[in-house]
């Protein structure tokens, strides 16, 4: 794998392109235009975002998911003078990933529809940034094993398992690990009653007070779902068990992740809260390369503070630790469920704590199988999605 740094550009395709972790992507590649080159950008259905995007990088491939937008991707390309080839839905992905077209991918596709091309780099050997953290929820086992066989290597862009990443200084966490500590913002509605969160909105709860991010993320920011799959990637990541993965919640989102080792010692990674920091690491490593991101002035942030996530008012989090329990495919339930779940929210269909609800409501119906195949684990994937849908309207009007 070249790095940046390297007599060898890399070549990279951003999956997401047009979404926050693809911006951010975008902004560090252009800084390091000597090593780093966008090779390939994807976007879901944003013709007119994707091609002024490929208008400044010139990539050699743009893909545009939503298979009806091929002409206006096609001609938007041709208008800009552009030799850039189009190229549209998801599996036109696959063969990119795995092809010539890049040695590193860039996986910020939200949701289940991430997982294939996911698939393809990791069993192509491709460096894999990853930042699709339901790829590892739904197919952690297969996705770690395809790495594993190819020699993929697999840099987390979470900036708490990049923070755990950057602590293990990329080994697999061992023996020597006692535990990992993952911090949590604790979302918008930290320090709110379950009783409070009955009438919380969809505008207050993607208002995030730390990051920007798209819509479902800060949902599942809100609902500490998020730090519930977090527990789950962890998990497949680094190799360790349940147990020995703690959530604390910072609020000032300074500490990203801590490693307590056996020795006593507990190594942290501190950085302002800013995705290019993460994304130049895996863009760079085992250099460092510059991100664009400040240093932090510890004398000008005053105190850190940390406390004991509340799942009794946020109880994704400890459903997300239940489905890691029962293995097989509950985490791919769990996923599809919550996914099901905060679209119905964002679209006034269920109401906040409708959403663990309705979670924990499709967990049960649908019981944990062995998890040994990608068409097991979508058949589970669209057998939940399918039971949450049609459970919505039990939980639309009822406050638990």
């Amino acid at each position: 794998m070249q790095t940046a740094g390297r007599n060898r550009m890399q070549k990279i395709a951003v999956f997401g392109a047009t979404g926050s972790i693809g911006a951010s992507a975008l902004d560090v590649i252009a800084r390091h235009p000597e090593s780093l080159r966008a090779s390939v950008l994807a976007a879901g259905n944003k013709v007119d975002a994707l091609v002024a995007l490929c208008a400044r990088h010139r990539p050699e491939h743009a893909v545009i998911a939503d298979e009806t937008k091929f002409a206006q991707l096609r001609d938007g390309l041709r208008a800009a003078g552009l030799d850039t080839q189009a190229h549209a839905g998801d599996a036109a992905l696959d063969p990119l990933a795995a092809g010539d077209a890049c040695d590193t991918v860039v996986a910020a596709i939200v949701g289940a529809a991430g997982l294939a091309s996911t698939l393809a780099a990791a069993r192509a050997g491709k460096r894999l940034l990853l930042a699709n953290k339901e790829s590892l929820a739904l197919a952690g086992e297969l996705v770690i094993a395809a790495a594993q066989a190819s020699g993929s290597e697999i840099v987390p862009i979470d900036s708490e398992h990049n923070a755990v990443f950057q602590c293990l200084r990329s080994r697999d966490a061992d023996a020597q690990v006692r535990k990992i500590i993952l911090t949590a913002s604790g979302g918008p509605f930290r320090g709110r009653t379950r009783q409070e969160l009955k009438n919380v909105t969809p505008a207050q709860a993607v208002a995030h007070p730390k990051w920007s991010m798209g819509p479902k993320i800060s949902v599942d920011s809100a609902t500490l779902m998020n730090k519930g799959l977090e527990v789950i990637e962890a998990h497949h990541l680094f190799g360790v068990g349940n147990a020995r993965i703690d959530v604390l919640v910072h609020p000032q989102s300074l500490v990203h992740a801590l490693v307590e080792f056996v020795d006593g010692s507990t190594l942290a990674q501190f950085g302002l809260p800013d995705m290019r920091t993460a994304l130049a690491v895996g863009l760079g490593w085992p250099q460092r390369i510059e991100s664009g991101v400040a240093g932090l002035d510890l004398l000008t942030q005053g105190k850190l503070e940390f406390e004991a996530p509340d799942t009794d008012a946020f109880p994704c989090l400890r459903l997300a630790r239940e489905a890691l329990a029962a293995g097989g495919t509950a985490p791919a339930v769990l996923n599809a469920a919550n996914e099901i779940a905060v679209s119905a929210f964002l679209n006034g269909e269920l109401g906040f704590l409708g959403i663990p609800a309705l979670v924990e409501d499709v967990l049960a119906a649908l019981p944990a199988a062995r998890a040994d195949s990608l068409a097991a684990l979508l058949a589970t994937d669209a057998h939940a999605r399918r039971i949450a849908t049609d459970k919505i309207p039990t939980h639309a009007h009822r406050h638990v």
